[in-house]
């Protein structure tokens, strides 16, 4: 029977219908005299009327009622009113893990937990002598404190399990138990008329059942642990365990077939949780865990050992311990290297005393933009900005085919990332955050992002992005587009918020604070729900989160990995070496690698980025080079108005400083000397004054400092905003600057330097106004 909105049944007042289950309708309904909000099932008219379906209606109450477990839904209440009975729980906000897996297979510590979970509710139901017999993901809900075991409908009851031994099935036959007809899942046909215990029926959903369950033998607690094995398998593949065109064949494959091994899909999973999976799918019962209890031991062993867990032992007891650091790397490490024009792909073999290392070679197109490269979550593509007929551009590129195809649409992009599902991607473009479907269609704009600074994809359609070079914060925006709001907000010293990428709950964010103050430099953590971010590792490069548990960054070109608790936001031990001379970004603070959920590893060889002045023509041929050829921490040249001199950015031990180059003797000075970042030097007209940003005082200010560096700079503009100066008026009165405005982004002021030195908006719209320049003549 379908409920009404404001229907009362007692005290609880009908919401909103939520759905049907196997055994009932499901409503959201208010508790009028406690003032909260409930879940009320209701068993469906069409089968109240048999008092066998009344029957297991009451005896899951009297189950719910029996288990209490942090991770089992709680009964609050029983009750009935004009022939309608109903069960009360407990409201859980979230979605069921079949609504979650069909976004994509969960990562591997995440897939742990939720296992550890739901054993850990299995083995209290075993010990209360009740055996679940419809284990499935659709009867699992995943909330903010982690899963909730739903739906004891075709429970039944064994008796209690006596400690240290398994639970046994019932004697005898009973009606519902035997046979060789298929009852329909009843989660799917609400309105089915048959008797639900009749005679020759088998009960559960046929792709998590047990072979025992199918050929109608006798359901004990080993059962629930094959479907638990069967939903663990999926949860870390996102593939079924099982699977066949038709009935017959799922029934024959679940009967006479083995899935493959988890590791051969996803290469680092632990081989120790390979070998739990492979014993709960075991056909036999009797080769299965014998208990929840012993199951649930094994995932926490595996949880608090990490992925190593399962290697073969050294060959003998006195292998060094750089030996065992080196091969901990490649366990847990990548699978993918890209080199200065290629990618190299690495499997780690777990079976073997030493990883067999396999290369995959993919060359890439010339690319303007080293830095901008991404593994899909699922480790099978990989995307990258490079140069074609069309300029600079995402390409695509499958890893398991030849060639990397140009994404239309894609012109001018950097900094791409991708959805959780390995099926769109978000980059950076014209100013804007901007995403694309793989399965076809233009780009869609999403928000404004004047300058790219990373972005990061949830499972709930939630983006997280950096979108300006200078002090910001990080913004979040839905993956369909809307209006950008603050995830994070810059304290007093501190500067950009850049990088960011989900942790595996979804919640949290990691992310790179750099700029500001050099104290508040490093990586943190911080949440969708507010707070404070805490920091997790000072430094000067951006880290990456690797499952099954580590954090991955580049200290003086080494790749090293450090175990990080992704729940406490803590790492332990000694950073362990990855991989040699892979490339950094001083100035943006990020490094050439990326890492799949899978624990597909990418990374660029050599220094990074190469940068030279040049002198060129007006046909844009190079003339002469000026400077040395490998100096990759250059940016924002000025030529001075003498046509002698050029003030540059250059980075050195990850401090911005303001150089100057003197052209005809070869040199280059040190300009600037405090230990806030200096940058976008702008010379006066007449060569003898420059302006800069500075971050010393927590946001970009203006500066200006002789160029003879006679004395120390002195403040010129200090408001609360960001500010980047721009150029300088020939007839040396107007300093034009870009500064940031919470409601028209980035536009364009002048700063008169005579007179009240009131500044006035120049260009200031809806749009990004950035990069202002004067004519000649002012």
């Amino acid at each position: 029977m379908a409920l009404n909105v404001g229907t009362r049944l007692g005290p609880y007042e009908v919401l909103a219908a939520i759905g049907v289950g196997g055994m009932g309708e499901v409503y959201k309904a208010r508790d009028t005299r406690l003032d909260r909000i409930v879940a009320i099932k209701v068993l469906p008219a069409e089968l109240a009327g048999d008092p066998q379906f009344r029957e297991r209606f009451d005896r899951e109450a009297r189950t719910i009622s029996s288990l209490n477990h942090p991770h089992i839904c709680t009964l609050h209440d029983i009750g009935q009113q004009d022939g309608v009975d109903y069960l009360v729980m407990e409201y859980l906000e979230g979605e069921t893990l079949e609504q979650r897996l069909k976004k994509g297979m969960l990562p591997i510590d995440q897939a742990l937990r939720y296992g550890i979970e739901v054993a850990d509710a299995l083995a209290t139901a075993h010990r209360a002598g009740v055996t679940h017999r419809d284990l499935k993901p659709g009867n699992v809900m995943v909330v903010k404190t982690g899963t909730k075991l739903l739906d004891f409908g075709l429970a039944k009851a064994t008796g209690p399990a006596k400690s240290g031994h398994r639970v046994p099935g019932e004697g005898g036959h009973a009606p519902g138990d035997r046979g060789v007809r298929l009852q329909p899942d009843l989660s799917k046909l609400p309105t089915v008329s048959a008797a639900l215990t009749a005679e020759g029926t088998i009960l559960g959903t046929f792709q998590y059942m047990a072979p025992e369950q199918l050929e109608g033998k006798d359901a004990d607690a080993r059962t629930d642990l094959f479907a638990f094995g069967a939903m663990l398998y999926e949860m870390l593949t996102g593939r079924k365990a099982f699977e066949g065109k038709s009935q017959a064949s799922l029934i024959a494959a679940i009967l006479e077939r083995e899935p493959p091994a988890i590791s051969a899909i996803q290469p680092l999973t632990p081989p120790a949780l390979d070998r739990v999976v492979k014993t709960c799918l075991a056909k036999d019962p009797d080769d299965r865990w014998q208990s929840a209890r012993d199951l649930l031991r094994e995932l926490k062993w595996i949880g608090e050992a990490g992925s190593h867990v399962g290697a073969p032992s050294p060959p003998t007891a006195t292998v060094s311990r750089a030996r065992w650091r080196e091969r901990a790397a490649w366990l847990i490490a990548a699978v993918a290297v890209l080199t200065s024009v290629a990618i190299a792909t690495f499997t780690v073999r777990r079976a073997a005393p030493e990883p067999i290392v396999t290369r995959l070679d993919v060359v890439t197109p010339p690319t303007s933009d080293p830095f901008s490269f991404a593994l899909s979550p699922d480790g099978r593509q990989l995307v990258f900005v490079a140069n074609g007929e069309k300029g600079s551009q995402l390409w695509l590129r499958p890893l398991d085919q030849v060639t990397a195809q140009p994404l239309a649409g894609t012109e001018g992009a950097s900094c791409p990332f991708w959805a959780p599902d390995s099926r769109a991607i978000g980059f950076f473009a014209d100013g804007k955050l901007k995403r694309i479907d793989l399965a076809g269609g233009a780009p869609q704009v999403l928000a404004d992002a004047p300058v790219g600074r990373g972005g990061t994809w949830n499972h709930d359609g939630i983006i997280v992005f950096a979108s300006t070079a200078a002090t910001t914060a990080l913004m979040r925006v839905m993956a369909t587009g809307g209006i950008p709001v603050p995830v994070t907000r810059p304290a007093a010293g501190q500067g950009s918020h850049r990088w960011p990428q989900f942790l595996p709950d979804g919640r949290r964010v990691l992310f790179f604070m750099g700029l500001g103050q050099p104290q508040t430099h490093g990586v943190y953590v911080a949440s969708l729900d507010g707070g404070e971010p805490t920091r997790v590792l000072t430094g000067e490069t951006a880290a990456v989160y690797a499952p099954p548990g580590y954090l991955l960054r580049v200290s003086q070109g080494l790749l090293i990995a450090q175990r990080f608790d992704a729940a406490r936001a803590t790492v332990t031990g000694e950073p362990i070496p990855v991989a040699q001379a892979v490339g950094t970004d001083d100035g943006t603070f990020r490094s050439a690698f990326s890492v799949s959920a899978t624990g597909v590893l990418a990374h660029r060889a050599g220094a990074g980025a190469r940068r030279q002045l040049v002198w060129v023509d007006r046909m844009g041929k190079v003339q002469s080079t000026i400077g040395s050829p490998d100096d990759n921490t250059l940016a924002n040249p000025e030529l001075a108005p003498d046509g002698r001199h050029v003030a540059v950015n250059r980075t050195v031990q990850g401090n911005i400083d303001v150089w100057l180059m003197d052209l005809a003797r070869g040199v280059s000075s040190r300009f600037t000397f405090d230990a806030a970042f200096d940058y976008r030097p702008v010379w006066s007209p007449d060569g003898t004054q420059v302006v800069f940003s500075s971050s010393k005082g927590g946001v970009s200010d203006l500066f200006e400092k002789p160029a003879n560096g006679a004395t120390d700079e002195q403040p010129l503009l200090v408001t609360p905003q960001d500010k980047i100066a721009l150029d300088w008026s020939p007839d040396g009165r107007v300093l034009l600057y870009a500064t940031q405005d919470p409601k028209t982004a980035s536009d364009l002021w002048a700063l008169p330097l005579t007179g009240e030195r009131k500044p006035f908006p120049v260009v200031q719209t809806s749009f990004d106004d950035i990069q202002g320049q004067f004519s000649p003549d002012g």
